[in-house]
C-alpha cells in the first residue's frame, strides 16, 4: 500500500510520517485490497485535522477527524477508516447460499 502524506500549515516530521505508516498497517492487516491512501494533515487555529482518502477496488473511502492533538486525530481517523473498510469488506462477500 502506498501512502501519500501532505501537510497544510504543518511540517511533516519523520515522527509523524512513521506514526501514520504504522497506524495504516492496521488497515492493511484487515483488508489486502487497499491500493493507495492519501493523507492530509492540517492545522486550523487550535484544531488539528487529519483526513484521508483510501482507494480500494472500485470504490473510494473518505474519513476526517479533528482533535486538539495531531496524534489523537490520526488515531480517530484510522479508527473511522477501519470501520468503513470492514463494512465495505462485508458488503463484498456474498452471504447467500448457493443451491
Amino acid at each position: 500500500m502506498q501512502i501519500n502524506i501532505t501537510g497544510h500549515h504543518v511540517e511533516i516530521t519523520p515522527a509523524l510520517r512513521d506514526y501514520v505508516t504504522t497506524k495504516f498497517q492496521k488497515i492493511k492487516r484487515h483488508f489486502d485490497g487497499v491500493a493507495n491512501a492519501n493523507v492530509v494533515l492540517a492545522v486550523e487555529k487550535m484544531t488539528q485535522k487529519a483526513e484521508s482518502t483510501i482507494h480500494v477496488r472500485g470504490n473510494d473511502l473518505f474519513a476526517n477527524a479533528e482533535a486538539e492533538n495531531m496524534y489523537s486525530a490520526i488515531d480517530a481517523l484510522v479508527d473511522k477508516l477501519d470501520r468503513q473498510l470492514i463494512k465495505y469488506k462485508e458488503k463484498q462477500t456474498d452471504h447467500h447460499r448457493k443451491h
